[in-house]
């Protein structure tokens, strides 16, 4: 599996190292999800060990608690407002941060983002298939397709910090490209095949507030990026609005999460011209990534992880059970193979559509361990599940108990075949790093520019 045509040009290069000021970006947002995605591992461990201890009884009371006000239709459980509720603040950063890439990032060259796109769409397509094989004979699972289409990026960039691997930069980047894309097409899924009962008019009347949001942040961006309490006491109460409205029409309310992202404005105005974000002078998304991340991270997506894994597996006779039915079996191997196959299937055959090579000191091993990665699915995994399935019953736990192990599976297949890499990975690293002429840019970067 070597770069095959390490001498194009680096215009028909995939994977090539990004732009410096992308790099440090990326590299920021990365740091950040690796520390969400330890915390990840710590809760959905807890949340595993209280589900299954004497004391179970009241982890499942816990999170089927309900609270909030019946007439507007938010009379939720725990666990409902978690996936519901917080999980919209984490696909209102994918909304940011799939925008900043297309308008501002590197992904507008369609050159560069024809790639990763590509990839993902290969890494949803593959697995979706997979399962739909596997439970073909059995028409009430079928239901549960979507569910192994997801990458969590914070779960995998807590396995390459365990691991201790020193991916390189680019494929980082191609990494959460992945994910990226890949929970844009989750909730355009979730939006179209997982909405029951939809109800038109609140759909209408969420277009209000929605709209109001859009128009107040691009037309004021310095105005709510300067003056935070401003864009908490207007624009947060009308994303907190078309939200309500979302989750009373039937589709499911964090799509609302994704539409407000898209709505935030990446470029900054400046005496009436439109200009690219830059270090210290962030656009409005930059601004609100910035002060939203954290939130995600350590709050919202680790309290969702821990009222959605909590599943009890009934020891080792349970286990095997749940390894009889057609659902866990299919997330497993749409998860473990499917998406490996998907991603590096897919990035193959475009490299061979437009006689492009791989970068060099890449390989396709890179590939293929960055794809077996991608297998780590999990907190799109489990709301899809809880979409797909009722709580409690039979197929929504073996999906938790097949996500779980899945995930698991891809990470220590994935440390075999990154570690195996990793000589060559710190060898890239040190060259990142490199600065001759003390300009404060690595030498490879300007190299690359020129």
């Amino acid at each position: 599996m070597s770069n095959e045509h390490s001498g194009s040009t680096a215009a028909n290069r995939v994977l090539q190292r990004s732009s410096y000021p992308e790099w440090l970006r990326i590299h920021e947002i990365l740091r950040k999800e690796t520390v969400g995605g330890i915390i990840l591992l710590v809760v959905t461990v807890a949340a595993l060990i209280w589900a299954n201890s004497p004391f179970a009884g009241s982890y499942f009371a816990l999170r089927d608690f309900e609270f909030g006000y019946e007439p507007w239709h938010l009379k939720l459980t725990v666990g409902e407002w978690a996936a519901d509720g917080l999980l919209a603040i984490f696909f209102f950063l994918t909304g940011l941060e799939l925008k900043r890439e297309f308008v501002a990032g590197d992904l507008r060259r369609p050159s560069r983002a024809i790639v990763p796109v590509a990839a993902a769409a290969g890494g949803v397509i593959v697995p979706a298939l997979i399962y739909t094989a596997v439970n073909l004979s059995s028409p009430e699972t079928l239901r549960g397709w979507a569910i192994p289409t997801a990458t969590d990026i914070a779960f995998a960039l807590a396995v390459l910090a365990v691991i201790s691997s020193h991916l390189p930069g680019a494929l980082r980047i191609f990494l959460l490209t992945l994910a990226v894309v890949d929970d844009l097409i989750a909730i355009a899924i979730i939006a179209f095949f997982y909405s029951t009962d939809v109800h038109v008019e609140y759909l209408l009347w969420m277009l209000l507030p929605l709209g109001l949001f859009g128009f107040l942040a691009q037309r004021n961006p310095k105005f709510f990026g300067r003056r935070l309490p401003a864009a908490w006491l207007i624009l947060l109460p009308l994303g907190i609005a078309a939200w309500a409205l979302m989750h009373a029409s039937g589709v499911h309310a964090t799509v609302a999460g994704v539409l407000l992202g898209f709505l935030v404005p990446v470029l900054r105005r400046k005496d009436g011209t439109v200009q690219p974000p830059r270090p210290g002078k962030p656009g409005l998304a930059e601004i609100f990534e910035h002060r939203f991340r954290p939130l995600s991270t350590g709050v919202a997506i680790p309290l969702f992880a821990f009222f959605s894994a909590g599943v009890a597996v009934g020891g080792v006779e349970g286990f095997v059970s749940a390894l009889g039915d057609p659902v866990t079996l299919g997330i497993l191997a749409a998860l473990v193979l499917g998406k490996p196959a998907g991603i590096l299937l897919t990035t193959w055959a475009v490299t061979k559509t437009t006689k492009a090579s791989l970068d060099p000191g890449l390989s396709w091993w890179d590939v293929l361990g960055v794809g077996i990665l991608a297998g780590v699915g999990f907190t799109v995994s489990l709301l899809v599940n809880d979409l797909s399935f009722d709580a409690g019953s039979p197929s929504n736990d073996h999906a938790k108990v097949a996500i779980l192990s899945a995930s698991l599976t891809s990470a220590l297949l994935a440390t075999v075949v990154l570690r195996l890499r990793n000589r060559r990975y710190r060898a890239i690293e040190e060259e990142e790093k490199l600065d001759r002429d003390r300009d404060g840019i690595p030498d490879v970067f300007e190299d690359r520019d020129r």
